[in-house]
């Protein structure tokens, strides 16, 4: 039996043991340690079982659980262990991290239980190899991170976020289950190599593909399907939301790439789906940043910037499909690279980010950013993670976001002239927005670090704050490193995944990323592009050196005086910018699509020209929110109120309105 599935199954058993330890483990010192050691152990097999898959292949096996006439069946190929790999990779480190932020939690049981069912249900739609499998570990990761999301159930924000959650998640396995009824349709089997073999129309073929990419797009978060997102996440504990957050929106991203590209194939590609997957991916980026940047939640800002994320990664799948289609494999096979570079370095920097947020509301009692200022004076190495995370995010060199976002520019900018004018135009228009929604992202951490951590202390809580203990900071350090391997040694990395297209595709990337040593990342050919992460390293050191050198000559005394403040000689917090004023001129430029309720209230009771207090406050609502869900909502409620009185018949409506669905249902089989 194949080592890399074994150890697979041994991280799930490990999670299973987490799940149940709580039960015999009463005492909470008992259930945080007992939690936090069985985590790093199942994040541990599951990274080696990812390494092992990756080089070495891997296999399928029958387990005997399940239904009687429907046994389980699991494989571990390239594609699951791949997500292996980014499911162990911050499960680790976030284990560690939990030992330390759940320390003062009185109650655990709850979060000690469904934690590790969260786990074991992202690895068990992994690994699962048929529909049945498949869609209960899919309810089971959806039902436990509910539970999860509530795990302040005191708090009316939480209750709210997690129905939004559990009604939104159970919308999207239905659709996935609609896809899964069209492939079987065509099959006739459950299993997935009946499905793969299995000769589909083109009609039923997008069908399942649309069912699929909105069941999996709503659990991702996919514009406009993103709505319970900045709601659940924020609320959340911080080792959750890292996880949610880090893979489980790659897990819907794994489902995706599974239905799509493994069970049906590129040979069922048809090319309004791939350009339906770039424009997905486009107006995700792009929203996802334009809501982020007037966030002062820290945490919710976060959350929009994990749309964010997820639409630079359908870029790619989009670009792959539509490469795919129009006959250009290694192309193709180059956007899918870049789509699944950026799935691990988004689980790592945004791990990394919910960690940080974690760490800060951990020591300061709050999530909102007009609180905070000065941090770095009294978290240094929180501060210092978490600026690593910012750069990463941010895709500048030499961190691990700037090469999975420049594999996606290359593709877009080596995609030959595709077949009409309207894929002529989209492709380029989606490196547009690539473009753009990195420069705004830029931007917003830009303001979150300087709100956050630099400045002086804006209140008491934030004056008083204190660095967090070892077990936090060697588990946001752990994944710090990875982000600045994953950026300075692609060339390493990259074909260790080269499996995965080589399965989905037929396509291989390793002779070109190798032609040129390890030094330079040449995706296709050097004389199209190149990248030396280490060589840039270089220079900017020799180039920060030199300007250091430059202007701080020695010998020379440093002047102090006093700052300048307009003529004011008290200085204070409230001089600084903060959060909402940073993000005014974006406000102003994109006014069309926020639409700001500025509400301004100044009390003159001295003179009309003089001021004796300024009260500023502005709203932006989510457009999703408010023109799609609550109109459906209301529409749900008033259908609801017009059939309220079936309820109260009786037995024999009841009996009636069955026989009527069995003759309805008769009627359509014969």
């Amino acid at each position: 039996m194949n080592t890399a599935i074994m150890l697979a199954l041994a991280a799930c058993s490990t999670a299973l043991v987490a799940a149940l330890a709580p039960l015999i483990l009463r005492q909470p010192v008992a259930q945080r340690t007992g939690l936090s050691l069985l985590l790093a152990v199942t994040g541990l097999l599951a990274m080696i079982a990812g390494i092992y898959g990756l080089v070495l292949g891997g296999d399928a096996l029958i387990l005997p659980l399940g239904l009687p006439w429907l046994p389980m069946h699991v494989r571990l190929d390239a594609l699951a262990s791949f997500f292996c790999l980014v499911i162990g990779s911050l499960l680790f480190p976030v284990a560690i991290y939990s030992q330390g932020y759940l320390r003062d939690e009185p109650r655990l049981t709850p979060l000690a239980i469904f934690m590790p069912l969260f786990v074991l249900g992202m690895l068990g739609v992994v690994l699962s190899d048929d529909a049945f499998t498949f869609m209960l570990f899919w309810e089971l990761m959806s039902v436990s991170s509910y539970f999860l999301v509530t795990f302040k159930h005191e708090n009316l924000e939480n209750r709210k976020a997690g129905y939004i959650y559990l009604v939104m998640a159970h919308l999207a396995g239905l659709l996935i289950l609609g896809s899964f009824a069209v492939l079987y349709a065509a099959a006739g089997s459950f299993e997935f190599s009946a499905m793969r073999d299995a000769t589909i129309s083109p009609f039923w073929a997008s069908a399942a593909f649309l069912l699929a990419g909105f069941g999996f797009g709503t659990k991702a978060g996919v514009v406009p399907l993103h709505g319970w997102l900045p709601e659940a996440h924020p609320v959340a504990p911080s080792n959750v939301s890292a996880l949610m957050s880090g893979i489980m929106l790659k897990v819907a991203i794994f489902g995706f790439i599974r239905v799509c590209w493994d069970l049906m194939g590129p040979g069922d590609f048809q090319w309004w789906w791939g350009a339906l997957v770039l424009a997905a991916g486009s107006s995700s980026a792009i929203t996802g940043v334009l809501m982020a940047l007037q966030q002062h939640d820290l945490k919710r800002l976060l959350a929009y910037h994990s749309i964010e994320n997820i639409g630079i990664i359908l870029i790619g799948l989009g670009l792959s499909m539509l490469l795919a289609h129009f006959g250009h494999p290694m192309l193709a096979a180059l956007g899918l690279v870049a789509a699944l570079y950026h799935t691990i370095n988004h689980a790592l920097f945004k791990g990394l980010l919910f960690m940080g947020a974690g760490a800060v509301l951990h020591s300061t009692g709050t999530r909102d950013m007009e609180s905070m200022g000065g941090l770095i004076h009294r978290m240094p190495w929180t501060a210092a993670l978490f600026l690593v995370a910012c750069l990463s995010i941010s895709a500048l060199p030499p961190f691990n976001g700037f090469v999975s976002e420049w594999l996606t520019f290359q593709t877009a900018l080596m995609a030959p002239q595709l077949g009409g004018a309207l894929l002529t135009a989209i492709v380029p228009f989606s490196a547009a927005m690539l473009a753009l929604a990195g420069a705004l992202a830029a931007t917003c951490f830009v303001k979150v670090f300087g709100v956050v951590f630099l400045g002086h202390a804006r209140t008491e809580v934030a004056a008083s704050a204190h660095e967090v203990d070892n077990w936090m900071k060697v588990g946001m350090a752990i994944p710090a490193v990875f982000c600045l391997l994953l950026g300075l040694l692609p060339v390493l990395f990259i074909p260790l995944m080269d499996s995965v297209p080589e399965l989905l595709l037929h396509a291989s990337l390793a002779g070109s990323i190798h032609a040129h040593g390890w030094l330079w990342l040449t995706p296709i050919d050097i004389a199209h592009s190149s990248y030396s992460a280490p060589i840039v390293l270089i220079g900017m050191l020799v180039l920060g050196g030199l300007a250091f050198w430059l202007l701080h000559p020695k010998g020379r005394t440093i002047r102090r005086s006093v700052m300048w403040s307009c003529g004011n000689p008290h200085v204070n917090a409230r001089m600084q910018y903060n959060a909402t004023s940073f993000s005014q001129p974006l406000r102003r430029i994109f006014a069309g699509i926020y639409r700001p309720e500025e509400d301004l209230n100044i009390e003159r009771s001295r003179h009309k020209l003089l001021a004796d207090n300024v009260r500023y406050a502005v709203h932006i609502g989510d457009m999703a929110v408010q023109y799609l869900y609550q109109p459906i909502g209301k529409l749900t409620l008033y259908a609801a109120k017009l059939l309220q009185h079936e309820h109260q018949r009786g037995i024999h409506a009841y009996l009636a309105y069955t026989f009527i669905t069995i003759l309805f249902l008769l009627a359509v089989y014969i």
